[in-house]
Parts: C-alpha cells; structure tokens; sequence
C-alpha cells in the first residue's frame, strides 16, 4: 500500500502538501481572514469504504468496510499499521459499525454490525475479541480520566439498548486469556434509548468523587457521586453504588429522538484556559450546551449547569433541506456538519463565524475532534478533511466587550489597540452607571481624549474621580515629559487642597451642629429610650467617617508628594497650598523636597521649638545652625546644645555669639549653665585649640556672679601645661572679676611670683602666699626671698610668736637671725629663747662637722704626698728566661714593658695588640706618635697610650667579655670549634 502524505497540524513540513488551496496557509493579522478553514489530506492510496474515523493524541484509526484497521501516526505518517479483525474476513460476518479511541491513543474500541466487539492496544499488532461484552453494540465510552496507557483501567461503555457497563481491559499476550479483568452491568435506562454519549471527570480537590454525564435519545443525565477506590491489584469494579445515590442524578428532557450525540471540549493548556470544560449535546430540539462547573461539589451542580445552558434550535441556523448529522466542540465554537455543508457557531453569542459546502459528490459521514491535540477532522467514505483553526480566538474579545464583560474582554484582547478599545468602552459603561472612580481607573489608562474626561468629570462635579484619573495620567507619561507631568501634578495639588478643606469645612460643621443642637431634637418621641443612646451613636459614627476620609486624603496626598515630588515645580507648588491656607501640607511639602529653610521659619515664628528643632537636626549645612543659634540656644538651651553635639562639622567659633548672648539670659543658682556644657565638650571631647573658644570659658566662669571659683581653677589648673588661652586676657578678666586665686594661678603660672606673693599677701591669704612661695623650686634666692615676705606678712598678722614661728619652720631656707628684723622692738627674747637656742646649738653643730671635715682632708692629702714618694723608688724584677706574653720571645730580646700585675711585653707586640682592640681615633694617634719617634722626637705620650693599662687584666679586657674568642673570619679555627 503507498504511503499517505498528510496536511495537517503534527505532520513534517517534508511531507506536507496542500490539498484545496484557499490560501490561509499563513495565519495573518487580518480580521476579514476566516477563523476556520478546511484542507483535504492527501493520500496516495485509495479509500474506497471508510466506515468510522478515531484520532487521539495524533494517532488516527481507520476503520474499511472490509473489516481491516490502518492506523497512523501522525507525527510519522509514513508508518502505516494494517490490522485486520479475524472474524470479518469471511462474507455474511457482519461490518465494522463504529470505533472509540481513548485520549491518549493507546486503546482503540472496535464495535460491529453483529455485536461483536475488539480492543486493540497501540502497541499490538492485532486486535483481540472481547468475549464478555459480546451481544453489545458499543455506541460510547467513557475513558478513565487518569488517562492510562498499558492498560483501560474501569471505564465505562454505553450500548444501543440504553446500558452501561463497567469494565476494565488489559491487553494480554496469552491466547485464551481474557482481555477484560471484568465486566459488570452499572446502569441501564428505564426507556431503553441507546446510550449515545459518556463522559467522567475527576472533581478536583475530591480524589473520591466523579462527574459523570450520559446523553440517550430524549434526555441528558447528570451524577456527581462517589466511587469505590481499590488498592493496587484490585480489579474490582468502581461504579457499584455509584449510580445508588438517585438524589445524585440530575436530568434534563427534551422530545425523545434517535438522533444524539454528546461532544465534550477538548484539551486546553493556554494561558486563557479554564478548567471549566464545554458541553454539547445535540438532540431533536437543537444543540443545548453549557459550561461544566466544577463547584459545588454535590448534586446541586447539575441544577446549575443545565439552569446556565443555552439552547441553539436548529432553525436558527441557515436555512438547509438536511438536519445536523454530527457536532464537535472547539474552545469556542460549535462545529455542525449539515449534509455537506460546515458551520461554525461561536458559542458565545450564537453567531455564525464560519460556513463551507464541500462538494456533493461525497457523502460526509461525521466530524471527530482529538480532544488532545485540539485537531478536527471530516470524513466522508472516500475522503478525509482537517478543520484547521486559523485565529479562534481573534474575535473572542468584541463578543465579551459586546456583552460588557469587560474583564474577559480585557483577557482575550491581545493588541494594545483592543486593550485600549475596551478600557474606553468599560470606562464609558461605568460613568453611565454612576461608577465614576472605577471608570478614572479604567479611563486613565486609555487613549480617549484627556480633554474629553476631564470635562465629563468636572460636569458631573466628580472631583475626586477627576483627581483619580488625573494620578492616573501623570503616571502613564515618559518621565521626559516634563511640562505635561507638572501641570498634571499641579492641577492634582490643587484638587488635594480643594477636598481637604472641603472635609474640613464639613467636619466642622457637623461638630457645630453636635454641640448646639438641643437635646429634644435628638430624642424621637415615638421611643424616647430608644433614640436617646441611638441618634448621639449615629452623629459619632458620621463624625468618624468624615475624620476617617480625611485622614485617607492627606494620606493620599502625602503618598502623591513622596512619588511625585520631582514634577512639582516649587514656587508653584507653594503658592497653590499657601493660597488654600494648608500650613500642615506646606510643612509636609517642604520637607519632602528638603526645603528646610522654610519648616525652620515656619516653627520658629511660632515659637514651636521642639518641632523647628526636629526641622533643624535634618540639616546639613552648617551655616543654618550658626543663623539659628542665638534663638534656638536662648529658647532651648538644652535641646540646642544636644543637637550642636551631634554635628561634628560645626566650627565652634562661629557659635561664640550665640553663647554670649545666652549668657546674658542665665539666671544664677537657677539654670544650668548649658554654654559652659557645650564649650566643655568642645575643648575636652572634640580636643579644640581654638583660643577664642578657651576664653569664652574662661569669660563665663570669670563673670560668673558666683564667689566659687572651683570651675575656672579646674580649668586652669587642667590646661596648665598646654595653655590654648590667652593668659592676659584671662588675667585681665579674673583681675576685673576678683578672682583672686584664678589671678594668683595664671600669675604663678607665667612665673610672676612675686606678683602672685603679693597678690595673695594683699588678701591676706598667707596659705596660698606661702604655697606659690615654693614654685620657684632649685631658685633658692628667689624662694628665700619670697618667703621673707611670707614670713613678714605673718609675723606681723600672728599674736602668737610661737605660732609664726611654727608657721615659718615649713620653708628650711629661712633662719631665725632672717626673723628677727621683723619682730617689733618691744618683744622680748623669752618669747622664742628656745628658738635661738636651737639655732646655736645648730651652728655649734656644723662647726663641729667642719672641723672634723678639714682633718679628714688633712690626712687623706697625707696619704697621696707618701704615694707619690713611693713610685719614685718603685722596680720589678725581670728573670732572664722571662718571655713576652703575646709573642712567647724572650723578653730582653729587644724593648718591652713590664706591670705591676707582673705582666710583660715587648713594645711593638704591645703597640700592635692595643692598635689591633682600639679604635679608629686611637690607632690614627697611635701611628702618628710611632712617626714622631722615628723622627728622633721623643714624646711620653705614646707611652700613656700603651701602658696606661695592662691588657690582659686591665678593665678594657674585663669589658671585652662578651667578644668571642674565636674571629668570625678565621673558618678554619671556627670549625674546630663547632659542635
């Protein structure tokens, strides 16, 4: 047999050719194309007596008159299968009456004129009788919705005398093994009408629970009902006490007729699919069909499809001497075979979308869909056509616009021109009914003229639509667009301003009329009781709803600001709110773009410190902190200087005005000082240097109207070291503010001491007199000195002599015969006898301790002069085997030295060892002396030089004790010593 080349969806573009060529090939973007368009398959073999067509998942059975199977796949559709049924070979058997193939192409279902009746699996090559259900003239099946593939699992089959049966069929390779693990009666139909359609489904969410719908001559059933679920392995049936439940069985009648066929929509995995399947059922009356809801779960649902489902009788359609022989369900139409002749029926509004006559020399037989693929097919006996969908959807979205179902319509549009062309019509629609800020909404994100609705609303006096669809706009425009995005920003300001005051307005007015309304009028005289707890309620609840609405516009506003800030011109800006007279927006403005000048004169005018201070801690220039410092530190002196504290850029000498001026405010004993905080924190913390910040310490403490000077003599005495003051200024001051030991401090301090003595002893402050009088330290002159006036002040203020005399004991320099001149005449020596007689026997002593000095040193000169004496007739024996100790050569050989230790040397051995352990110096003076003395000039020096010491036990060998003993550079030596 030559093989077939099909034109279709799924087949290779090598062998595709084009039968009737219509031209819609290429699907283009053209409303005036068809939706629908039919294309004959070619084949290259004859068909001569096709009596059923199945396709599934792109796998197509043919059923010949002569009792053979061919089955394509079509994604291959070289490879053909021939299968023939054994019992229709011979004549008189019977003919092939329909097939049923499941939705995944796996199990095909072959019934016969004579009721018997085969299986064949994809995979066999041979179809096999199914002996259980022999006597049964298959007319539908309904596939198990988990869809297997090796086997049928339960499926239910419907026959010509009005039964279902339940059975399971799996396919065996054993010759007498029965493909039907069982097969069992489920339901039969009381009038006995053949059972034309089935259909299960799962219910989702309900693993227990089945859609099950069954279509006979006259009437469509409906079960939502549980099924019995078995464990793997059990071959039981399902459907026992499914069909039990009568109240689960929902029916809807028409006039009985032969004619029937239920068609079910197939398969859709778009992005605009609903799990809703489609219904069609084609009886005497027309074609009814609806959406299968999936909820509730239960009976009800039935009611509520068949209450949904829309009836198309059949003289609606063209008119046609022949009746619909065959329907098939698409996503959205309805496709009827009338004779020859195909029509399409959107299943919307009812509109015909598509009509075709095929030639009259063919008898078309039915249409057949793949529910999985979404494919359509014709076929007559002799030929086969495929209903290829060009654009099914195209027009989806005018039918939702027309029946203003704008949100499906915004679903299926698919070109920013039909998205626009229903936000219009939606808008338009919501204005009419009274809609109006849904319709700002949806308006704002159209193309319709922007005049246009903002007439419409201001006619309407629809203010907040308006400025709805204004916020709308602004947003929709290129932030290129500058001019139009501020004067859209500016009219929205102006349409915030205007609703602002206008709940204001009201909110005050309702408050007026709370407040002022007499009692009576609130009191209903019908339930006096009643009313006088209701109506007071009410009022609050209404003032709540204005104050609720008022909030929710400056929240809007202050939201619109925060995005929108950067197309808001300033001045603008400020005038429209100004103008309005909303001080709390124009702070809220203000802030926002970080005007901050204007907040900070807003609160300072009104004395509202704490809130200009929240304005001010926003700052980052230094130069509003130094504008603002005298009103801020005079008004909030605490506050202020917390915020100077935590800005470290600020430059503390330009905030010595504002200090000074608060000073003048400080009310003494009263007020902490906070001036004096933050110089402190100044000079201690951020280590400033800067005099005039030290002086204006220095100033606060002088004036300060306290007699305490225990601040500025810790200041002083803290910066004594390292003074960053200017010490005259500080002295002026404290001179000119009595500060008298600050004055005494800074006198000491730049070494005046006599002017510190002075100063103290004109105060009569002998203790701090007498403790600057010891500043001087080794100057014993100047301590004598200031101590003599210390001890003049005291004698002459003391009652006692004792007492002064003790007073005086503290400085060891003075003695009494210093005193005495300062005593008054008419004193009388036993007043301090005792101590003249202390100071005697004290002279007595060290003339006692001279003289014992002086005949210490007498003997001790003594001892040198006999010394001296001595080295004259000193010698040292010298043997005459004695050898020199540094070249072991005898000793008298030539000129040596001998030491005291009895160590000897010949000369130029000593001269070489004492070049070699000297220094640079001592070598250079060395080599000259050796020159002198070749020169015949004989100097004693050399001498000094060489033998001042011996050096083998003389004090340089004792230091040379950490040198080691072998020389780095003598290897050799070195690595006899290594260990």
């Amino acid at each position: 047999m030559d093989f077939p080349v099909y034109s279709g969806n799924g087949a290779p573009a090598s062998t595709m050719t084009t039968g009737a060529q219509n031209g819609f090939g290429v699907v283009e973007d053209d409303e005036n194309l068809p939706i629908f368009a039919i294309e004959r398959v070619q084949l290259q073999f004859q068909i001569t007596s096709l009596v059923a067509m199945a396709v599934s998942n792109n796998i197509l059975y043919m059923a010949i008159g002569s009792g053979k199977i061919l089955r394509i796949d079509l994604n291959n559709p070289q490879d053909i299968d021939d299968v023939e049924l054994p019992k229709l070979k011979s004549p008189g058997t019977g003919t092939i009456k329909n097939i049923f193939l499941d939705p995944t192409g796996s199990h095909l279902l072959v019934t016969t004129s004579t009721s018997e009746n085969f299986y064949l699996h994809a995979r066999s090559p041979r179809a096999k009788q199914l002996s259980r259900l022999k006597g049964n003239q298959i007319t539908s099946v309904a596939w198990n919705p988990t869809e297997p593939s090796s086997s049928t699992k339960e499926i239910l089959i419907g026959t010509s005398d009005g039964k279902i049966i339940e059975t399971y069929i799996e396919p065996s390779d054993e010759y007498f093994k029965r493909e039907e693990r069982f097969s069992r009666l489920a339901w039969k139909a009381a009038d006995g009408y053949a059972i034309d359609g089935l259909f299960v489904e799962f219910i989702p969410g309900k693993p227990d629970m089945r859609r099950l719908l069954v279509s006979t001559g006259g009437r469509l059933w409906h079960w939502v009902a549980k099924i019995i679920r078995h464990a793997p392995g059990d071959y039981s049936p399902t459907f026992t006490k499914f069909f039990d439940d009568e109240s689960a069985a929902i029916h809807k009648d028409f006039s009985p007729a032969a004619r029937s066929i239920l068609s079910i929509s197939p398969d859709d995995n778009s992005e605009l699919a609903s799990e809703e399947r489609t219904f069609a059922w084609l009886n005497e009356s027309g074609i009814f069909y609806g959406k299968l809801y999936l909820t509730p779960a239960n009976a009800e649902v039935g009611n509520m499809i068949f209450k949904d489902s829309k009836l198309l009788p059949e003289s609606k359609l063209p008119s046609n001497s022949s009746s619909i022989n065959s329907i098939a369900l698409t996503k959205y139409h309805i496709l009827i075979l009338r004779a020859n002749e195909i029509l399409a029926v959107n299943l919307l509004d009812g509109s015909i979308v598509f009509e075709e006559q095929l030639s009259y020399n063919e008898n078309i037989i039915c249409i057949t869909s793949d529910v999985k693929s979404s494919t359509f097919w014709i076929y007559s006996s002799e030929s086969i056509y495929e209903i290829t969908v060009l654009d099914e959807e195209r027009d989806i979205w005018k039918i939702y616009l027309q029946q203003k179902s704008f949100d499906n319509a915004l679903r299926f549009a698919k070109t920013e021109k039909q998205r626009d062309a229903v936000a219009i019509a939606n808008g338009e629609f919501l204005i009419k009914n009274e809609s109006y800020f849904e319709a700002a909404n949806v308006l704002g994100k159209s193309s319709k003229a922007f005049e246009s609705v903002a007439i419409t609303f201001m006619e309407l006096k629809r203010m907040d639509a308006l400025r709805r669809y204004l916020v709308i706009k602004i947003n929709g425009y290129k932030p290129t667009a500058t001019m139009q995005r501020t004067m859209l920003a500016s009219w929205i300001v102006e349409l915030f301003m205007e609703k602002l005051n206008s709940l204001e307005d009201s909110f005050a007015t309702k408050e007026f009329e709370r407040n002022n309304a007499p009692l009576e009028k609130i009191i209903d005289e019908k339930d006096e009781r009643q009313d006088l707890f209701e109506k007071p309620r009410k009022i609050k609840k209404e003032k709540n709803s204005v104050e609720d609405e008022l909030n929710e516009v400056k929240n809007e506003f202050h939201e619109f600001v925060s995005r929108h800030k950067s197309d808001l011109d300033q001045k603008t800006t400020y005038d429209i709110i100004a103008s309005h007279g909303r001080e709390e927006e124009l702070l809220f403005y203000s802030n926002e773009i970080n005007d901050y000048a204007y907040a900070l004169r807003y609160w300072v005018n009104l004395e509202k410190w704490p809130e200009a201070l929240q304005v001010l801690r926003k700052h980052s220039d230094p130069d509003i902190y130094y504008k603002y410092s005298t009103v801020f530190l005079v008004n909030v002196p605490k506050e202020t200087v917390d915020t100077w504290m935590r800005v470290p850029d600020l430059i503390p000498r330009k905030l010595i005005p504002a200090i000074l001026s608060y000073g003048l405010t400080v009310k003494p004993g009263k007020d902490q000082n906070h001036a004096i905080r933050y110089l402190n924190y100044v000079i201690n913390k951020l280590k400033s240097k800067d005099a005039a910040v030290h002086n204006t310490l220095i100033s606060i403490y002088a004036s300060d109207p306290s007699s305490d000077e225990q601040p500025l003599l810790e200041y002083l005495q803290q910066h004594d070291l390292q003074r960053c003051y200017d010490t005259d200024f500080a002295l002026r001051l404290c001179i000119k503010h009595e500060r008298v030991q600050s004055c005494i401090f800074i006198y000491s301090s730049m070494g005046l001491y006599e002017e510190a003595v002075n100063l103290a002893l004109k105060h009569d402050n002998t203790e701090l007199a007498s403790v600057v009088a010891d500043r001087p330290g080794e100057d014993t002159v100047l301590r004598k000195k200031l101590w003599l006036r210390v001890a003049k002040k005291v004698i002459s203020q003391e009652h006692g002599i004792k007492s002064a005399i003790e007073f005086l004991k503290r400085c060891e320099l003075l003695k009494i015969e210093d005193l005495l001149p300062f005593f008054p005449n008419f004193v009388v020596i036993d007043d301090f006898k005792e101590e003249i007689c202390a100071a005697l026997e004290e002279y007595s002593r060290s003339i006692d301790n001279l003289r014992k000095d002086m005949d210490e040193s007498a003997k001790t000169a003594e001892n040198i002069k006999a010394d001296i004496e001595s080295l004259a007739s000193r010698f040292s024996i010298v043997e005459p085997g004695e050898r020199c100790y540094i070249c072991c050569y005898p000793l008298l050989a030539r000129q040596f030295y001998v030491f005291p230790c009895q160590h000897s040397f010949h000369g130029d051995c000593l001269i070489s060892k004492v070049t070699e352990t000297g220094n640079s110096r001592v070598k250079r003076k060395i080599t000259e002396l050796q020159m002198d003395t070749e020169k015949g000039i004989i100097s004693d020096e050399l001498d000094a030089m060489i033998a001042s010491e011996c050096i083998l036990c003389g004090p340089k060998m004792i230091e040379s004790i950490d040198e080691p003993f072998i020389d780095e550079k003598d290897s050799k030596s070195s690595a006899e010593w290594a260990l």
